[in-house]
């Protein structure tokens, strides 16, 4: 018979000890998705829900880029309609007689060059356009678009064409390469987003690599007066066990939600944003850039582009913020001198279907528009092909003429200066060759960013028997080898092995046995120290 104390909730067993079995019942990873603590939750900040996300391989590489290049990614949920964003002057009677109701007539058209045009709604771009800094990619897509909300936004997170993958290519090699990010974080996280919570973008193999807090006023109390959960005077038991990790991870996620917000408030309102989503949006991360934070990838978000009906209207409010916030942004950074150093592009699920629908709207289309703004750019214009308005498919629908990937792959390799050899891995680009870039404007002057891996020259394999884990290494060189072991916060739980080791050497570790205490059940981080480097990797105690 198994005891409760009703004080704790500890089961005990008939000896007044912990119950080992209990432990076995619960995995820390699902029990904090249980209580909403990791997967995409949110801190407030200036009333907006904030995400901030941890490093992944990408995001460390950004951070330890060596310019002060940011990118700020402007998602458009719900599916931009392209054609009414950047009219098809050059073909416009075609363009009328597919869209006779919704069309946007010359009387209204801010000109952009002889073939295309913008929507007066937009006007707050004009200049922005006449400065040289706009510049558009035509048709951006992918072959047999999914024209899924779901399926459409994952597929431009995930970069996967073939199969459903619940990663994205900021997390995915986060996972692969760089476990030790708990206990090895940089100073400012390298990424947040703001108003698109959970985006599949930063998620990796073992969880979303993100840290939360979802109370404001907790947040407030701990920026003030600088306190923290208590670990003190825990119970060695399974619910002990629970709340000193639950404890434990929302310290962490306090840590970087003082340097964010030291960063806000080192800064100061530039004033003139609209009083919406998307002004709020990005009036906080230009006081996060102007404050130093150090993030270098954002990801803000504008819904409400899922335009089935009344979309002459609808769209125009959207565009109106929108058009509104990006020129307020950077007159915001031009006067604090970041305009160079920040370029921003749009993403969206999907275009809209060319031909309009019975109900003064359009539906879920393929190929639409990326918009780039920023100094950088050095100039306006247009990049690549538009798609044939005489050449539909689909029931209505244009083909794309340029692959999402390719505009993923100029940024990161031309302006966030990754390795080319890194962006193909993130971009999973198994189609023969690296994407080509586009001219955008900028480059990266033959500076570029990489994280060495010299553990990888060891062989070193993780395998699990009877209960037990076991971790086998093979020296390829005489030299001095530790291993530790950490949690899944990046506490030092023991050291695994010290010793010197002959080149061919076998190394097999028995992890609970050499680790000389208590084990809880759940996923830990094994590190490897070596004189040619470190490597890290996750295993899971049963």
């Amino acid at each position: 018979m198994c005891e409760t104390n009703h004080n704790q909730n500890i089961k005990l067993d008939k000896d007044g000890n912990c119950n080992t079995d209990d432990h076995k019942k619960w995995n820390r990873r699902s029990f904090l998705q249980a209580l909403g603590l990791a997967g995409g939750g949110s801190m407030m900040l200036a009333n907006t829900p904030l995400s901030v996300s941890r490093p992944s391989p990408l995001s460390i590489a950004l951070s330890q880029a060596q310019n002060d290049n940011i990118c700020v990614f402007v998602r458009l949920s719900g599916g931009n309609d392209g054609f009414n964003t950047i009219i098809p002057v050059y073909d416009y009677d075609v363009y009328a007689n597919a869209r006779p109701l919704i069309r946007i007539p010359p009387s209204e058209f801010i000109t952009l060059d002889d073939d295309f045009a913008m929507p007066k709604p937009m006007n707050k771009l004009e200049s922005v356009w006449g400065d040289g800094k706009m510049k558009v990619v035509h048709g951006v897509g992918y072959e047999d678009s999914s024209l899924s909300h779901f399926k459409g936004s994952d597929i431009y997170a995930n970069t996967n064409l073939r199969e459903d993958d619940r990663t994205g290519f900021m997390g995915r090699y986060f996972g692969e390469i760089y476990p030790d990010y708990f206990f090895n974080p940089p100073p400012s996280p390298p990424s947040i987003q703001i108003g698109s919570i959970g985006n599949l973008i930063f998620k990796g193999p073992e969880s979303d690599y993100s840290f939360a807090i979802s109370n404001p006023d907790r947040l407030l109390q701990i920026i003030e007066n600088e306190t923290f959960y208590d670990l003190e005077g825990l119970d060695e038991c399974t619910y002990g066990d629970r709340l000193r990790f639950l404890r434990e991870a929302t310290n962490t996620t306090f840590n970087y939600a003082e340097v964010i917000s030291a960063a806000y408030n080192r800064s100061s309102d530039f004033g003139g944003y609209l009083d919406d989503s998307l002004g709020r949006q990005f009036s906080i991360i230009s006081r996060l850039i102007k404050g130093n934070l150090g993030t270098k990838v954002f990801l803000i978000t504008l819904g409400g582009f899922d335009t089935h009906n009344n979309q002459p209207l609808r769209h125009q409010e959207l565009l109106n913020s929108f058009s509104e916030s990006v020129n307020n942004f950077y007159a915001d950074l031009t006067a604090a001198g970041w305009d160079d150093k920040v370029l921003t592009m749009t993403m969206s699920e999907f275009g809209r279907r060319f031909r309009e629908n019975g109900s003064l709207g359009t539906d879920h289309g393929t190929a639409a528009p990326t918009m780039f703004f920023g100094t950088a750019l050095n100039g306006n214009g247009f990049v690549g092909e538009h798609p044939d308005l005489n050449s539909l498919t689909r029931g209505g629908n244009v083909t794309n003429t340029m692959d999402f990937r390719r505009v993923y792959a100029s940024v990161m390799k031309d302006w966030l200066c990754i390795d080319e050899g890194m962006v193909g891995r993130a971009l999973l680009d198994t189609d023969g060759g690296p994407f080509e870039s586009l001219d955008l404007g900028f480059n990266c002057s033959g500076t570029t960013s990489n994280i060495p891996n010299d553990g990888e020259n060891l062989t070193h394999i993780v395998s699990y028997s009877d209960n037990q884990t076991y971790i086998n290494i093979v020296s390829p060189m005489t030299m001095h080898v530790e291993v530790s072991l950490y949690n899944v916060i990046g506490q030092q739980v023991a050291i695994l092995s010290n010793e010197m080791l002959m080149e061919g050497d076998d190394l097999v570790i028995d992890v609970k046995q050499a680790a000389s205490t208590r084990l809880s059940t759940g996923p830990y981080v094994y590190q490897i120290q070596t004189n040619i480097g470190n490597f890290s990797r996750s295993i899971v105690i049963s």
